[in-house]
């Protein structure tokens, strides 16, 4: 099972800041979910929304601010407590901090189509120049933007973001020529795994806080969890795979699974 930290480790640090994507690497966490809202100055930011309010306590759009004044920003407002001040920071500069990492699920937000066209243009330069097509996928809900992404290249992966039942996932992701169907935890079925497999697709579903869920979702076929808490999570499936090396002959995977205490998060 893959694990994918949510916007870096959401549930143990700062969202989308360079402090929780540190602490998720330190715990051996390589796979990343993160955000991107384009700034005044053009470049792709980590920012969940198009507004710095919630995160940072002060007030404007994303897009109001260059990206070194969203760098200067205290982005712990919302979420877990933080002792030293982290910023909004660019996608180049989490890039150039761990160039090692496995691979990235890059999720843009819905904006303007100007300020989207622009940010697709980013994206893609970003990936041809570093030659990210096989370690990057770029994501989205907005079908428009992912058109945009497979015309300027066919090679760059993409994928759906959808928890919506209708239209059928599956069905829309294939019409956008996706690789990616990152879907909703609660509506992801074992059908829509086996139709998404038989297409070629990746399964990814979002956001998985529980080691029970995530269990039934192995068990359903999915590909990898998006989860806030992904050090703890690691921990466990780390610690599953090693005590089944240590198993008598004729023991079972599911036995070793039934025998662990799983820590769940909330």
């Amino acid at each position: 099972m893959i694990v994918y930290g949510h916007r870096g480790a959401k549930g143990e640090a700062p969202e989308n800041t360079l402090a929780g994507f540190t602490h998720a690497y330190r715990h051996g966490v390589r796979h990343f979910e993160l955000d991107l809202v384009l700034s005044k100055d053009g470049k792709p930011v980590i920012v969940h929304d198009l507004t710095v309010d919630r995160t940072t306590g002060q007030e404007g759009s994303v897009s109001s601010f260059t990206a070194e004044e969203l760098a200067g920003m205290d982005a712990r407002r919302s979420g877990t407590p933080w002792p030293r001040t982290v910023g909004i920071p660019s996608l180049e500069t989490l890039l150039n901090e761990y160039p090692d990492f496995e691979h990235l699920q890059l999720e843009v937000k819905k904006d303007s189509r100007q300020r989207l066209n622009i940010l697709c243009n980013r994206l893609i330069e970003v990936i041809q120049r570093r030659d990210l097509y096989n370690r990057v996928a770029i994501t989205s809900s907005d079908h428009w933007f992912l058109q945009q992404a497979r015309r300027r290249d066919t090679k760059v992966r993409i994928g759906l973001v959808t928890d919506r039942k209708f239209p059928k996932p599956v069905n829309a992701a294939a019409r956008l020529h996706c690789d990616f169907l990152c879907i909703g935890w609660r509506m992801c079925t074992e059908a829509i795994v086996n139709d998404a497999h038989r297409r070629g697709m990746h399964v990814s579903t979002w956001t998985v806080n529980r080691i029970h869920d995530m269990l039934q979702l192995e068990a359903k076929g999915v590909d990898s969890i998006i989860t806030d808490y992904p050090t703890s999570t690691r921990m466990y499936f780390d610690n599953r795979s090693k005590a089944a090396l240590h198993l008598p002959a004729g023991q079972n995977r599911a036995d070793s699974t039934q025998s662990e205490n799983p820590v769940q998060t909330v």
